[in-house]
């Protein structure tokens, strides 16, 4: 805090920021598209209401406004932000230790989509790439989309109640790296569509690297999906995978390397698809069904069957 404090005094008369009483930096009246935030240290016990710049403070560059909700929805929506600041201030109290980065993370923020787009940004920008751009770049297509808001959810939710080794939904959030790509494709998916495919790709290529998470923007992803791990998981541009999805470490979704167009696998409602597993080809698998930890499936699978082996042979049928 002293550091930022200091820096916003040492800038001259033409600066954009100045220095408040509530010692955060703020923009002043000259136009600046870009905004620094200095974060207060708030009291544990305090519930936090605080704002986040990108929630009131945005430049009028971005003037973004969310689509209409009925009340049930965005009371839903509320509860679960409600749970998750609940879970972070527990988890400060039992570490201290992390206040100033659950404070930045999670607590300084007034809803899932600015705390998720701090975190996306922060992993995901370089030296090249600011943190201020993919801020803004991620907040914008979250306040906007109701259906990307609405997966958020549903994969957050998934993956507390389908993986046993996530405790809370805050522990997901903040450390659960096949979640956090899941949503930056979400985010890239939605400019690919709009015919933006150079700001697609590199959220395609951040992630990769990042993330170890290789996920075309092309490909289409539904709800309530869980990548448990991330590691290696590798989905071609013609994928289509359905909702509430489970895909383990290791897992490719890809091409036989002997077509153009359409050459991706279908994965539909409710599949599994075990360890290591490759599913190639424009293959279709029916809702339901469970594929064995390093199988390598070539043919379509029937709903609610079992396949394991390489090639990929029906069990149990």
């Amino acid at each position: 805090m002293a550091a930022c404090v200091e820096n916003c005094r040492s800038q001259n008369s033409t600066t954009p920021y100045s220095l408040e009483s509530n010692n955060q930096c703020q923009l002043s009246n000259s136009l600046s598209k870009l905004v620094k935030l200095c974060i207060p240290t708030l009291p544990i016990s305090t519930r936090i209401k605080s704002v986040s710049w990108v929630d009131e403070k945005i430049s009028p560059t971005y003037n973004f406004l969310p689509q209409v909700r009925n009340e049930e929805q965005k009371e839903e929506e509320e509860e679960l932000w409600i749970q998750i600041q609940e879970e972070a201030m527990s988890d400060v109290q039992q570490e201290p230790i992390l206040h100033e980065y659950y404070t930045s993370s999670i607590l300084s923020h007034n809803s899932l989509e600015s705390s998720l787009s701090h975190l996306l940004a922060m992993k995901l920008s370089n030296s090249s790439l600011s943190k201020i751009t993919l801020l803004e770049t991620f907040y914008s297509v979250f306040i906007k989309d109701e259906g990307i808001r609405r997966a958020v959810r549903n994969d957050l939710k998934a993956v507390r109640e389908r993986d046993p080794a996530c405790t809370s939904y805050v522990h997901c959030l903040l450390n659960f790296k096949g979640f956090q790509a899941s949503q930056a494709h979400r985010v890239a998916h939605k400019f690919w569509c709009q015919g933006r495919t150079a700001m697609a790709t590199l959220i395609q290529s951040r992630v990769s690297e990042v993330f170890g998470v290789d996920i075309h923007p092309g490909a289409k992803i539904g709800s309530g999906l869980v990548i448990d791990h991330a590691n290696g998981v590798v989905i071609g541009e013609t994928a289509v995978v359905g909702e509430n999805v489970t895909i383990l470490h290791n897992v490719t979704l890809g091409g036989t390397g002997k077509v153009s167009g359409d050459r991706h696998p279908k994965i539909g409602d409710g599949v599994f698809i075990g360890a290591g597993s490759k599913v190639l080809g424009s293959v279709r698998i029916g809702e339901g069904a469970k594929i064995g930890a390093g199988s390598v499936v070539l043919k379509d699978l029937p709903p609610n069957t079992t396949a394991v082996g390489n090639p990929a042979r029906l069990i149990g049928a």
